[in-house]
Formats: structure tokens, sequence, C-alpha cells
């Protein structure tokens, strides 16, 4: 295998966790004798700083040109305390989003029982937790027309959904659930929203298609009742933008570390995997980030852009390992926690001798 991987490390942690997910990446390249070229580029606050832009062309162009990109972390404080700033970090990626057709949001919630105690959960509640959120990713009320009018006193957010766009992601969600537990479940506002109600609409006709897949409607008042309530009852979450990242940032709780959790975007040529963790950056530079999302991310870029399982499993395995000998940062171990480079060294004696 010979892949071309673009390396976005961003603002706060992000270029801390993106440096361990590259010694993941270089340990499975020498195990399986494969490999890989990187190329970094500038997005977020760190670009705006030194281009004046958020995702600049150079940029956009190393990630068209690769085979997989890997994302760090976006955002600083100095332009999230500024409600007046028109440049912000998070425009980079969500013009990279669209850029590159990265339609599909895909997030898998697992708990592990040595982190149990982690979470605010009731253990009998967190037991067997495995299921995927499947968000779209460019539709929807975050990129709708926005603006004020009335002297800046009036403003708006339009959320707009296509049939296509709708009809797209579905079938993502649906051809997940054939690998797992045969069941979507639909998070929508149809009761209250128009678009919530096309929504009903195109998935009932995808429905159609895959009958082996028992489909469940939920509101998403509902939904977010229920991922606290019995998380285990799902298997993949299918919702529109907003509420896909909504909905995800509240189930990150379940498994008692935001830090552990990774995500895959992927559109028709092209994907980028990072953890749902943000920026962090009161710890940037403090060696005490969870790498885990990072590193989880790497196995699914392994299982869906280079169709190797042998290597993702291989990955998460090392990961369970290392959590079941009571290792981790200080996000989910109280005593004796670790960096997040002594954290990823222990996972990658386990690829070594694995």
């Amino acid at each position: 295998m010979n892949k071309k991987i673009a390396v976005l490390p961003g603002d706060g942690v992000g270029p801390e966790v993106a440096a361990q997910g590259k010694r993941i990446l270089e340990a499975i390249a020498k195990k399986y004798k494969h490999v890989f070229t990187y190329e970094e580029g500038l997005i977020g606050a760190c670009a705006i700083d030194k281009t004046g832009v958020p995702l600049p062309d150079e940029t956009l162009e190393i990630c068209k040109k690769s085979d997989a990109i890997l994302f760090g972390a976006i955002g600083d404080p100095k332009y999230d305390t500024n409600p007046t700033l028109t440049v912000r970090p998070e425009q980079g990626l969500l013009k990279l989003r669209k850029e590159l057709g990265l339609y599909a949001n895909i997030r898998p919630i697992t708990t592990y029982k040595p982190l149990y105690e982690k979470s605010p959960l009731k253990e009998r509640v967190l037991e067997g937790v495995d299921f995927i959120v499947v968000r779209e990713l460019t539709g929807g009320i975050y990129f709708g027309e926005k603006g004020r009018k009335n002297n800046r006193e009036t403003a708006y957010d339009i959320c707009s959904y296509s049939k296509n766009e709708i009809t797209r992601i579905a079938h993502v969600a649906f051809q997940l659930a054939q690998k797992r537990k045969k069941k979507v479940t639909l998070v929508d506002k149809a009761n209250v929203l128009e678009t919530s109600r096309l929504w009903r609409e195109a998935v009932d006709e995808i429905a159609k298609k895959y009958t082996d897949i028992a489909l469940e409607k939920m509101f998403v008042d509902n939904a977010s009742m229920q991922l606290i309530k019995r998380p285990s009852s799902f298997d993949v979450i299918l919702t529109e933008n907003m509420f896909g990242d909504i909905l995800t940032d509240e189930a990150s709780v379940i498994t008692g570390s935001i830090g552990m959790l990774p995500s895959a975007s992927i559109g028709e040529n092209a994907a980028l995997y990072e953890p749902i963790h943000g920026s962090f950056p009161k710890a940037a530079g403090l060696n005490s980030a969870n790498p885990i999302g990072t590193i989880l991310s790497i196995a699914m870029m392994f299982e869906n852009s280079f169709k190797a399982p042998k290597e993702a499993k291989i990955i998460r395995n090392a990961v369970n390992s290392v959590l079941e000998s009571g290792m981790g940062t200080k996000d989910i171990i109280d005593n004796d926690s670790v960096g997040t480079k002594e954290l990823t060294d222990q996972i990658l004696k386990y690829i070594e001798r694995s």
C-alpha cells in the first residue's frame, strides 16, 4: 500500500494529537510494509494568523491530492469570545467539508468497561453500548443563508435541505446498519420543522429498498433523553447537521470522555478523519490531551479509505489492551495518569508485539 496523507494539525492540542496519529501510521506502515507520505497544511486560527484566511488555497490543494486527511482540532478563544468578527477558525473546516463534498459524518459511540466509573451514567446503562451516529454534514442551518436586518437588530439562519442531500446520507446509514444490528433510528423534529418532514418522506422511500432494516423515527428532544436512559437500544442514528452535532457531543459523555471518540467525514472522492474533541487551548503544549480519539480515527481511515480491516483491528485491539491495563491520560484516569506521548508509547508497544 502506498498512500498520500494530508495532515492538518490545526489549533490548540491539534498538533499534539496529530503527531501521535502519525506515529501510529508509521508503526502500521512498518509492520505491514506500507508506504505513507505526508504533507501538512494550515487551517483554523493558525491559518488566519499567518495568511488572513482560515483555509488557504494551498491547504485545499494538498487535501485534494491526498488519499486521506488526518485532522487535529480547530478553534481559539481570541476568536470565540468576539461575536463581531467576520473571519473565524471554524469557517475553515466548514469550507473544507463543502469544497471536498464531505457530506457523511460517521461517529461511533462505544463504552469501555475500564472507564465505566468515569461516565455519569450507571453501569447497568453502559453495558452493551455500541452505536453509530450518521450525521449529514454539508447542508442544513450551518450552510444556509444567514444575516442581519432591521438595523442589525434581527438575525436569521435558514435551514434548507434537498431530497438528494437526504437520500445520499440515508443510503450510508442503511448500508452501515446492514453490517450491524439492522436498525436505523431517524432523529428529527417533524412535528415542527418542514425540513424534518422532508427528511421523513425521503427516508421512508429509501427504507423500502432495505427490507432487512428496521426503521425507527424519533423526535430529537426524545432522542436526547433516550441517549441517556437507554443508549444500548440504538444501532445507527441518522440525522441532520445541527442535531447530529449536538447529539454526538451529548453521546460522548456516555463513554467517560470526549477525548475517546473518533470520527470520519466522507464524500464521493475524499475522506477526513478527526477526533471529535475541540482544540482545548488551555491544554496546548502540556502533553495531557487524550490521543485515543485520533488513534481510533486512524483505525477508521484504514477501514474506510484504505480497505484494510486487519490494520484497523490491530489498532482497536491495542487501545482496548492499554485501557484494560489501567493506563490513561488525566481525563480518564484519576491517579497515576500519563501524558499524550506516553499513552501512545504503550499503544505502539502493543502494535509492535502483536
